[in-house]
């Protein structure tokens, strides 16, 4: 069923570019349009998002910006709710979801215990995640099918029961999937993965989530997100040279810090937006997960014309530009929360880390800052792709560098691997010469899917421990993220720079002002990149890897094997016993950073995630324990004995001992994968407290019923010790806005207590108490 590469071949028709639609359009505002090519039931709502933001304007009586028109428009009930920037609570109805494999299971798994009989709002699932680089594209896709059969046999069954589209391994990723069939400008759509903002890059807002929000959609909840504050990005001037897109986030990265963007939609604008490519603003909303920012957004611009034109959804153009003017563009006067302004005529490329994405170093400052730290200069490995830069225009200014130094007779001096974004960009780089390109340098062509970019890499030109340097295009750095190798020092920068650095094999060079040598000994400066947004010929789809829904899915059946080691059924979990929770075990004190990476790892861990019992044995392995500077290895208070974190967890569990995770900043910082919230539950975990949370993380605590918990005072993280023991009191009067009291107690018995602060709204308050929000959803049920 899911053999590589055996699907019937379509091709898109050249299409020819043009500007917005003029007032003879055959289109009016009451027309009727589909979102996609590939469903016959889904439409345009600008009709209704324009209805909804023209009451939010008179309720507002101000100005509106793009993304607050976006988000307002697709209110449940915008009469009636409460909408300040950064404080209310908003009940959304998004235009779809879409998720990945790895969260899939879990998502779908939910969705089976909630009891309906299909989804209520259109959603795919894209086979991405579970491909592991080893030797090259059909090879490991081929192996990757025969693993994962038991997964995508469960994903294709319960996709084709419960009326969700498909899209089959080698399709490509998720988020190029999503951007060149379904997104469109103007849209809300929620996806389970951390980079699903990349659609933003084509005018829409879109949001990572954990697969529990994601199931409240599917089964026809409108969706509750904290209003966004909005921080304003101006562009001015035009790039030229070796600048790209992929600087203007790096960049910014370096201005606001992995936190900057917590709470905040980043919305670009200014006369640069008109400069640059539709998928090179896919890149830049794609890594604004990287500054925490719960999604970021350009304006509908023509740019974005020309590429809906290009993947032959030309009516959703001309749609969107009839509603251009009152929709689908900020109010004048709008006003930011916070504002910056980047001139993209002095930009200059930028290289970010090692070991965190807002480590920005300008090339120019490489050389001096590489060596003050003492960075291994040899680039072992260059890769370009991922979900972030794999587009055409990526492809094509790569290739273009390689051609320049190839006519001087040059390869690549470290092994440099190309990770094409889907089968249309893999199938039109190959049609195009590009691959050819690329193979002829010395580089490998790896399947369409994520594979290095999140540790899905069977890397073996280095031993574990091996201090060593790789620069990549994709949008992560954390330690051990790409390799498992906590000693590889992983650079983020743009394909061109990536492909700079694997011709000159230093991660000193500055390709704008240092020589190379030809083959002859003679000095030469590489040419700066050149290339096409949209492929002239236009794009050859490649292979047909979509599986709609059958029409009869009534005798379709959906299997999960009770001895399976990859998929389990979910058990409901417990409600709260209505007590206070008294001297509790401290599970970890985490030092330092802790992402989703340490807190649940991906990389082989990734074979679990349908299974919650055997993924919860990797729940904060990679996380440094305060007490003894390691990694998973922490002390049972009852047995005296030092082990892993996840056997003390659910030792404390088994001999009924509630326990508490204290961390610091940030606290779940990067993906979007609720494992990281359901493995303390299901460990027996009760409150997770931390200086501050990430926005994702700290949703999915409170949708599986977890407390997660805010010092008031951050000193009081310095103060606790891992062998003291937490009480929280008062939670009889859990309230929103008002804060719990903690009581500390020492292992000489001296006591102290001081508050907590939450998030919690009266709704969310109601999943707590019922064990989980899918617990609260079958209580309204009447189901429980």
């Amino acid at each position: 069923m899911l053999g590589a590469r055996t699907y019937s071949k379509r091709l898109l028709n050249k299409s020819t570019s043009r500007g917005f639609a003029s007032v003879s359009s055959k289109l009016t505002p009451d027309s009727k349009v589909l979102q996609n090519l590939v469903e016959d039931f889904s439409y345009l709502n600008y009709k209704q998002n324009l209805e909804n933001v023209k009451i939010v304007q008179e309720r507002l009586k101000r100005p509106l910006t793009y993304a607050e028109k976006l988000l307002y428009g697709h209110l449940d009930k915008p009469h009636e709710q409460d909408i300040e920037r950064g404080v209310s609570y908003l009940k959304l109805r998004p235009d779809r979801v879409a998720c990945q494999d790895a969260t899939a299971q879990m998502a779908i798994l939910q969705f089976m215990s909630a009891g309906l009989p299909q989804v209520a709002t259109p959603v795919t699932v894209h086979c991405d995640h579970l491909i592991q680089a080893q030797v090259g594209g059909a090879a490991d896709l081929t192996r990757a099918i025969n693993l994962n059969k038991e997964v995508y046999d469960f994903l294709a069954s319960a996709c084709a029961k419960y009326n969700i589209g498909f899209w089959k391994p080698g399709s490509g990723i998720i988020h190029q999937i999503v951007l060149e069939n379904y997104a469109f400008p103007g849209a809300l759509i929620i996806g389970t993965d951390s980079h699903t903002p990349n659609a933003g890059g084509l005018g829409q807002l879109a949001i990572g989530v954990g697969g529990a929000d994601a199931v409240d959609v599917m089964s026809g909840l409108p969706w509750e997100l904290k209003a966004p504050k909005v921080m304003g990005v101006k562009l001015t001037g035009k790039m030229s040279g070796w600048a790209s897109p992929k600087d203007i986030i790096l960049k910014l990265a370096g201005i606001t810090t992995v936190k900057g963007g917590t709470g905040k939609i980043v919305e670009y604008y200014g006369p640069g937006v008109e400069t640059f490519s539709c998928t090179g603003m896919g890149t830049i909303c794609n890594m604004g997960a990287e500054i925490g920012a719960t999604t970021s957004v350009f304006p509908f611009n023509k740019s974005m014309v020309d590429y809906l034109d290009a993947t032959k959804r030309s009516q959703v153009a001309e749609f969107a530009s009839v509603y251009k003017d009152s929709f689908l563009s900020a109010d004048e006067g709008c006003e930011y929360d916070e504002h910056h302004e980047i001139d993209l005529s002095t930009l200059e490329p930028y290289v970010n880390g090692p070991f965190t994405p807002d480590l920005a170093t300008p090339i120019s400052k490489m050389k001096e800052v590489a060596a003050a730290n003492g960075w291994p200069f040899e680039v072992k490995v260059g890769l370009i792709g991922s979900c972030t830069n794999s587009s055409y225009e990526d492809m094509t200014r790569s290739a273009s560098i390689i051609k320049d130094a190839a006519s001087h007779g040059l390869k690549a001096k470290s092994i440099f691997t190309v990770t094409p974004g889907s089968e249309q960009v893999r199938a039109t780089i190959e049609r195009d010469g590009q691959i050819a390109t690329f193979k002829e340098f010395g580089g490998v062509v790896l399947a369409n899917a994520c594979g290095p970019c999140i540790g899905q890499w069977d890397r073996r030109d280095i031993k574990k421990g091996d201090k060593n340097t790789i620069v990549s295009s994709f949008n992560r750095n954390f330690t051990s993220r790409n390799d498992g190798n906590p000693a590889t020092h992983a650079f983020v920068a743009s394909p061109e720079m990536v492909t700079a650095y694997a011709i000159a094999g230093d991660l000193r060079f500055n390709p704008m002002t240092d020589k190379l040598k030809d083959k002859d000994g003679n000095e030469f400066l590489l040419q700066p990149p050149s290339g096409v947004g949209l492929p002239p010929k236009g794009y050859d789809a490649g292979e047909n890897t979509y599986q709609a829904p059958p029409v009869d899915r009534a005798s379709v059946e959906v299997v999960v094997s009770p001895t399976s080691d990859r998929l389990q059924l979910l058990t409901p979990f417990k409600k709260w016993d209505g007590k206070d929770a008294i001297e509790m075990q401290i599970l970890i004190k985490a030092k330092g950073k802790v992402t989703t990476d340490h807190i649940s790892m991906a990389g082989p861990w990734l074979k679990y995630r349908g299974h919650l019992q055997n993924i919860s044995n990797n729940y904060m392995i990679g996380a440094i324990n305060s007490e003894n500077d390691k990694a998973n290895c922490v002390l049972n208070r009852v047995t005296g004995e030092w082990a892993g974190v996840p056997e003390v967890a659910g030792y404390y569990r088994d001999h009924g001992i509630k326990w508490v995770v204290v961390g610091a900043e940030n606290m779940g910082e990067g993906s979007s994968r609720e494992h990281a919230a359901l493995e303390p539950r299901y460990l027996g975990g009760f409150a997770i407290i931390t200086k501050s949370f990430a926005r994702i993380h700290e949703t999915n605590l409170k949708k599986q019923g977890l407390l997660p918990l805010n010092f008031v005072k951050h000193e009081d993280y310095d103060m606790i010790q891992p062998d003291d023991k937490i009480s929280i009191l008062g939670l009889e009067g859990f309230a929103p806005g008002k804060n719990l009291t903690y009581e500390v107690t020492k292992a000489n018995g001296e006591k102290w207590t001081s508050e907590l602060s939450h998030t919690f709204n009266q709704e969310q308050i109601g999943w707590f108490k019922a064990g989980s929000a899918l617990n609260r959803m079958a209580e309204l049920s009447g189901k429980k």
